[in-house]
């Protein structure tokens, strides 16, 4: 297998990108976002349900599907439920029927609105049953809620006490019993972002996946205590962590594929407010945050510059997430990436459209995407 040597490669050709993990939120936003999937090199995505109201219908999930559709038709747009109070096995086959894809699974409380989500996943095992038969996938959120302030005041000696520090190893308990009660059922931990959920992951046989987003695998948390922009749920750990993401990018042979959790707000969610939003953007620019960190994990001596293959990026990138999900590239189409040819945009914006969005590392330089 060939191997690229990212200090002197300056030009890189791959099949298009798939990207399992998009939030295109609706509306205004909508519109000014949908646009940027093919501008980052990617033509078919998974769009989460995590609107307001959620899409917890059939009926929401086609009439969003329409929507997207028509702000920007040559995107291949897979969908997924809200898993919802109101989400039963008879709307899993009704689903199914219609194409959605899968359903997406949010603790409630825990990140962007996820005010819906779940309590008691025990209370929807026959929906995971049903899904399980019909082999649509379930993507989980994997944190579970923090402990309440009064809580840890009370008791700052009980180490199960939940911060967003520890929220995602708090809820690999609950990936390894769905996997055990439900062996058949494809599962996928969505943005993992610590060593200890790719230990989790492989631990898990072949129905199990993870995904893992650019921006997970540059950032640790210096870098969000002190930059909004950086701040996202589940948020990025320690040094450590972020390096065992690396590891997983070149070494997983698809146990793990990039799926973004690119997260719009409007840049006054994420400055001027009492609270905020947990989110970042990534969309236009993702591939070229990959390789970027990669090659600065290579510089550190975390990955081996002989691991990163066209095989791998090519796998990582697209081909590993697309037969996880059983889907087929329709378009079959190539793309080009240079190295240091995009100025990243300090804000995306629009003369007829009222947010904008402040994306990840504004201001520096990437790799640049054409389509061939």
């Amino acid at each position: 297998m060939a191997f690229f040597n990212l200090f002197n490669l300056d030009e890189i050709e791959l099949p298009a990108a798939f990207d399992p993990h998009v939030h295109l939120r609706d509306g205004e936003m909508s519109k000014l976002v949908t646009p940027t999937v093919r501008a980052g090199g990617v033509n078919q995505v998974y769009v989460m349900p995590n609107l307001v109201p959620p899409v917890s219908t059939v009926k929401q999930c086609l009439e969003y599907r329409d929507r997207l559709r028509g702000i920007d038709p040559n995107v291949d747009y897979l969908m997924s439920l809200y898993l919802h109070e109101t989400t039963t096995p008879e709307v899993i086959r009704e689903a199914k029927e219609a194409g959605v894809t899968g359903v997406k699974s949010y603790p409630a409380g825990v990140t962007t609105n996820s005010s819906s989500g779940v309590v008691d996943y025990e209370a929807f095992y026959p929906v995971f049953a049903e899904m399980e038969k019909q082999n649509m996938i379930l993507n989980l959120h994997g944190e579970v809620p923090s402990t309440p302030a009064h809580a840890h005041a009370s008791s700052t000696k009980d180490s199960s006490a939940i911060t967003i520090l520890n929220a995602e190893p708090a809820f690999l308990p609950t990936l390894k019993t769905l996997h055990e009660r439900f062996p058949k059922l494809r599962i996928i931990l969505e943005h993992c972002s610590t060593a200890a959920a790719i230990a989790a992951v492989r631990a898990c046989g072949p129905t199990v996946a993870g995904t893992i987003t650019a921006h997970h695998l540059s950032l640790i948390i210096d870098d969000w205590a002190g930059d909004p922009y950086c701040f996202c749920k589940p948020v990025a750990k320690t040094p450590e962590d972020r390096d065992a993401l690396l590891q997983a990018v070149t070494s997983s042979s698809g146990k793990f594929f990039l799926g973004t959790d690119s997260a719009p707000h409007d840049s006054r969610k994420k400055r001027g407010e009492d609270k905020i939003a947990a989110g970042v953007f990534t969309q236009p620019y993702a591939l070229g945050y990959v390789l970027d960190a990669l090659g600065k994990g290579i510089e550190r001596g975390v990955i081996n510059e002989e691991d990163v293959t066209v095989e791998m990026l090519g796998g990582f990138l697209g081909s590993w997430g697309r037969k996880f999900y059983g889907v087929e590239d329709r378009r079959k189409e190539r793309i080009v990436l240079k190295r240091g040819e995009q100025s990243i945009t300090e804000v995306l914006k629009k003369d007829s459209i009222s947010v904008e969005v402040v994306p990840f590392r504004r201001g520096e330089q990437t790799w640049s995407v054409t389509w061939k």
